[in-house]
Protein backbone atom coordinates (compact mmCIF):
# COMPACT_ATOMS: atom_id res chain seq x y z
CA UNK A 1 0.00 0.00 0.00
CA UNK A 2 1.34 3.60 -1.01
CA UNK A 3 0.77 6.14 1.88
CA UNK A 4 0.72 9.67 1.42
CA UNK A 5 2.15 11.91 3.86
CA UNK A 6 0.86 15.22 4.63
CA UNK A 7 2.49 18.58 4.59
CA UNK A 8 2.53 18.32 8.72
CA UNK A 9 4.43 14.79 7.99
CA UNK A 10 6.63 15.94 5.72
CA UNK A 11 7.84 18.63 8.36
CA UNK A 12 8.79 16.09 10.70
CA UNK A 13 10.39 13.95 8.09
CA UNK A 14 12.48 17.17 7.06
CA UNK A 15 13.54 17.26 10.26
CA UNK A 16 14.66 13.71 10.28
CA UNK A 17 16.33 14.61 7.38
CA UNK A 18 18.11 17.21 9.00
CA UNK A 19 19.75 15.00 11.77
CA UNK A 20 20.81 12.70 9.34
CA UNK A 21 22.39 15.39 7.23
CA UNK A 22 24.13 17.11 10.08
CA UNK A 23 25.08 13.23 9.94
CA UNK A 24 26.91 13.20 6.87
CA UNK A 25 28.71 16.86 7.28
CA UNK A 26 30.20 15.01 9.69
CA UNK A 27 31.36 12.52 8.05
CA UNK A 28 32.91 14.63 5.18
CA UNK A 29 35.18 16.34 7.96
CA UNK A 30 35.54 13.07 9.65
CA UNK A 31 37.04 10.28 7.07
CA UNK A 32 40.21 10.42 6.43
CA UNK A 33 42.99 7.07 6.64
CA UNK A 34 43.38 5.53 9.86
CA UNK A 35 40.05 6.26 11.19
CA UNK A 36 37.83 2.65 11.59
CA UNK A 37 34.10 2.38 10.58
CA UNK A 38 33.41 1.39 14.34
CA UNK A 39 34.16 4.63 15.27
CA UNK A 40 32.36 6.30 12.97
CA UNK A 41 29.26 3.64 13.36
CA UNK A 42 29.84 4.96 17.46
CA UNK A 43 30.04 8.60 16.16
CA UNK A 44 27.03 8.74 14.60
CA UNK A 45 24.88 6.62 16.86
CA UNK A 46 25.85 9.28 19.43
CA UNK A 47 24.98 12.47 17.28
CA UNK A 48 21.33 10.79 16.25
CA UNK A 49 20.64 10.45 19.88
CA UNK A 50 21.94 13.56 20.74
CA UNK A 51 19.10 15.17 18.75
CA UNK A 52 16.19 13.25 20.08
CA UNK A 53 15.89 10.75 17.43
CA UNK A 54 16.78 6.91 16.94
CA UNK A 55 19.17 5.16 14.68
CA UNK A 56 17.39 3.79 11.72
CA UNK A 57 18.97 0.80 10.74
CA UNK A 58 20.28 -0.82 14.40
CA UNK A 59 17.70 -3.74 15.24
CA UNK A 60 16.54 -3.58 11.20
CA UNK A 61 15.75 -6.98 10.85
CA UNK A 62 18.29 -7.97 13.14
CA UNK A 63 20.78 -5.47 11.72
CA UNK A 64 23.48 -4.61 14.55
CA UNK A 65 25.21 -0.99 13.94
CA UNK A 66 24.01 2.64 13.01
CA UNK A 67 25.27 2.73 10.12
CA UNK A 68 25.76 0.54 6.90
CA UNK A 69 29.12 0.48 5.10
CA UNK A 70 30.01 -0.03 1.79
CA UNK A 71 33.80 0.13 1.23
CA UNK A 72 35.37 -0.54 -2.43
CA UNK A 73 33.72 -3.40 -4.29
CA UNK A 74 30.69 -3.37 -1.43
CA UNK A 75 27.30 -2.36 -2.73
CA UNK A 76 25.49 -1.79 0.10
CA UNK A 77 24.22 -3.41 3.87
CA UNK A 78 27.80 -3.65 4.96
CA UNK A 79 28.66 -3.82 9.10
CA UNK A 80 31.10 -1.50 9.97
CA UNK A 81 34.47 -3.14 11.40
CA UNK A 82 37.78 -2.55 13.15
CA UNK A 83 39.76 -1.89 10.03
CA UNK A 84 41.40 1.79 9.62
CA UNK A 85 40.07 3.51 6.51
CA UNK A 86 43.69 3.83 4.10
CA UNK A 87 44.22 6.19 1.18
CA UNK A 88 42.77 5.49 -1.91
CA UNK A 89 39.48 3.57 -0.20
CA UNK A 90 35.87 4.30 -1.36
CA UNK A 91 33.41 4.25 1.14
CA UNK A 92 29.52 4.85 1.08
CA UNK A 93 28.33 5.04 4.46
CA UNK A 94 24.30 4.99 4.99
CA UNK A 95 22.77 6.73 7.96
CA UNK A 96 18.90 6.57 8.77
CA UNK A 97 17.07 8.57 11.94
CA UNK A 98 14.07 8.04 13.29
CA UNK A 99 12.47 11.08 14.69
CA UNK A 100 8.99 12.00 16.34
CA UNK A 101 7.87 8.69 14.46
CA UNK A 102 9.32 8.96 10.65
CA UNK A 103 12.67 8.17 9.12
CA UNK A 104 14.93 10.14 7.14
CA UNK A 105 17.58 8.25 4.66
CA UNK A 106 20.70 9.13 3.22
CA UNK A 107 23.95 7.31 1.80
CA UNK A 108 26.64 9.20 0.11
CA UNK A 109 30.18 7.73 -0.74
CA UNK A 110 33.32 9.08 0.33
CA UNK A 111 36.88 9.55 -0.74
CA UNK A 112 39.29 7.88 1.61
CA UNK A 113 42.87 10.50 1.03
CA UNK A 114 43.02 10.60 -2.49
CA UNK A 115 41.58 8.04 -5.18
CA UNK A 116 42.26 7.34 -8.10
CA UNK A 117 40.84 9.48 -11.47
CA UNK A 118 38.35 6.60 -12.61
CA UNK A 119 36.92 6.53 -8.90
CA UNK A 120 36.55 10.33 -8.43
CA UNK A 121 34.67 10.18 -12.01
CA UNK A 122 32.34 7.29 -10.87
CA UNK A 123 31.94 9.28 -7.91
CA UNK A 124 30.97 12.83 -9.99
CA UNK A 125 28.74 10.43 -12.30
CA UNK A 126 26.74 8.74 -9.94
CA UNK A 127 25.74 12.13 -7.28
CA UNK A 128 24.99 13.78 -11.04
CA UNK A 129 23.03 10.52 -11.50
CA UNK A 130 21.11 10.97 -8.79
CA UNK A 131 20.04 14.64 -8.77
CA UNK A 132 18.89 13.65 -12.91
CA UNK A 133 16.83 11.11 -10.84
CA UNK A 134 15.10 13.44 -8.27
CA UNK A 135 14.32 16.08 -11.16
CA UNK A 136 12.17 13.16 -13.06
CA UNK A 137 10.07 13.43 -8.94
CA UNK A 138 7.55 15.12 -10.32
CA UNK A 139 3.31 14.40 -9.67
CA UNK A 140 1.86 13.20 -12.70
CA UNK A 141 5.61 11.45 -13.68
CA UNK A 142 6.00 7.44 -13.04
CA UNK A 143 8.77 5.50 -11.36
CA UNK A 144 9.73 4.31 -14.45
CA UNK A 145 10.97 7.89 -15.71
CA UNK A 146 13.44 8.10 -12.44
CA UNK A 147 14.92 4.58 -13.38
CA UNK A 148 14.86 5.44 -17.11
CA UNK A 149 17.03 8.41 -16.49
CA UNK A 150 19.18 7.17 -13.84
CA UNK A 151 20.45 4.18 -16.22
CA UNK A 152 20.45 6.46 -19.30
CA UNK A 153 23.24 8.39 -17.95
CA UNK A 154 25.01 5.62 -16.30
CA UNK A 155 25.16 4.02 -19.76
CA UNK A 156 26.87 7.29 -21.47
CA UNK A 157 29.79 6.70 -19.30
CA UNK A 158 29.71 2.70 -19.87
CA UNK A 159 29.13 1.97 -16.02
CA UNK A 160 27.46 -0.69 -14.26
CA UNK A 161 23.74 0.07 -12.48
CA UNK A 162 23.23 -2.12 -9.70
CA UNK A 163 19.73 -3.67 -10.54
CA UNK A 164 19.24 -5.73 -7.46
CA UNK A 165 18.57 -3.04 -4.82
CA UNK A 166 16.55 -0.36 -5.17
CA UNK A 167 15.51 2.89 -3.67
CA UNK A 168 11.83 2.39 -1.99
CA UNK A 169 9.31 4.73 -0.01
CA UNK A 170 10.05 6.24 3.40
CA UNK A 171 8.18 6.73 6.14
CA UNK A 172 6.76 5.78 9.49
CA UNK A 173 8.74 2.51 8.01
CA UNK A 174 12.20 2.41 6.80
CA UNK A 175 11.03 0.89 3.23
CA UNK A 176 7.80 1.11 2.48
CA UNK A 177 5.85 0.73 -0.65
CA UNK A 178 6.60 1.78 -4.17
CA UNK A 179 10.57 0.33 -4.48
CA UNK A 180 11.87 2.99 -6.96
CA UNK A 181 14.13 0.57 -9.40
CA UNK A 182 17.41 2.98 -11.06
CA UNK A 183 16.73 1.49 -14.56
CA UNK A 184 12.78 1.34 -16.45
CA UNK A 185 10.89 2.60 -19.01
CA UNK A 186 9.86 6.10 -20.23
CA UNK A 187 6.06 6.22 -19.03
CA UNK A 188 5.97 2.64 -16.82
CA UNK A 189 5.31 1.90 -13.45
CA UNK A 190 3.31 3.64 -10.34
CA UNK A 191 2.40 7.17 -10.59
CA UNK A 192 3.72 9.90 -8.96
CA UNK A 193 1.45 12.19 -6.43
CA UNK A 194 2.06 14.72 -3.95
CA UNK A 195 2.83 13.55 -0.84
CA UNK A 196 4.78 10.92 -2.19
CA UNK A 197 8.17 10.37 0.08
CA UNK A 198 10.87 8.13 -1.93
CA UNK A 199 14.38 7.44 -1.10
CA UNK A 200 16.53 7.42 -4.35
CA UNK A 201 19.88 5.66 -4.10
CA UNK A 202 22.05 4.65 -7.58
CA UNK A 203 24.80 2.64 -7.04
CA UNK A 204 27.25 2.41 -10.18
CA UNK A 205 29.82 0.19 -10.65
CA UNK A 206 33.44 0.54 -12.51
CA UNK A 207 32.30 -2.58 -13.71
CA UNK A 208 29.47 -5.49 -13.65
CA UNK A 209 26.09 -4.58 -11.90
CA UNK A 210 25.64 -8.13 -10.49
CA UNK A 211 26.31 -8.63 -6.87
CA UNK A 212 26.32 -11.78 -4.35
CA UNK A 213 25.78 -11.80 -0.75
CA UNK A 214 27.84 -12.91 1.57
CA UNK A 215 27.57 -15.65 4.68
CA UNK A 216 26.58 -12.88 6.88
CA UNK A 217 23.26 -12.71 5.29
CA UNK A 218 23.49 -8.46 4.78
CA UNK A 219 26.74 -7.56 2.59
CA UNK A 220 26.49 -7.00 -1.20
CA UNK A 221 29.27 -6.94 -3.55
CA UNK A 222 29.80 -6.66 -6.85
CA UNK A 223 30.38 -10.31 -8.54
CA UNK A 224 33.44 -9.20 -10.09
CA UNK A 225 34.92 -7.03 -7.47
CA UNK A 226 34.57 -3.64 -9.18
CA UNK A 227 34.29 -0.53 -7.07
CA UNK A 228 30.97 0.50 -6.21
CA UNK A 229 29.21 3.83 -5.58
CA UNK A 230 26.29 5.54 -4.38
CA UNK A 231 24.35 9.01 -3.56
CA UNK A 232 20.98 8.62 -2.08
CA UNK A 233 18.69 11.10 -0.68
CA UNK A 234 15.35 11.53 0.79
CA UNK A 235 12.80 12.93 -1.59
CA UNK A 236 9.19 14.43 -0.78
CA UNK A 237 7.13 15.22 -4.26
CA UNK A 238 4.95 18.59 -3.95
CA UNK A 239 3.18 20.97 -5.90
CA UNK A 240 6.38 22.36 -6.22
CA UNK A 241 8.29 19.54 -7.23
CA UNK A 242 11.07 17.50 -5.79
CA UNK A 243 12.16 19.01 -2.53
CA UNK A 244 15.08 16.91 -1.09
CA UNK A 245 14.71 16.28 2.88
CA UNK A 246 17.84 15.19 3.61
CA UNK A 247 19.82 18.20 3.16
CA UNK A 248 21.12 21.29 6.05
Amino acid sequence: MIILKSDEEIKIMREAGRIVAECHAFLAETIKPGITTLTLDKYIEERIRSRGATPSFKGYNGFTASICVAKNDVICHGFPDANPLVDGDVVTIDVGAFYKGYHGDSGWTYAVGSVAPDIEKLMQVCHQGLMLGIEQAVAGNRIGDIGYTIDTYANQFGYGNVREFTGHAVGQQLQEEPSVPHYGKKGHGVQLKKGMVLAIEPMFTLGSWRSFVESDGWTARTIDKSICVQYEHTVAITDNGPQILTVL
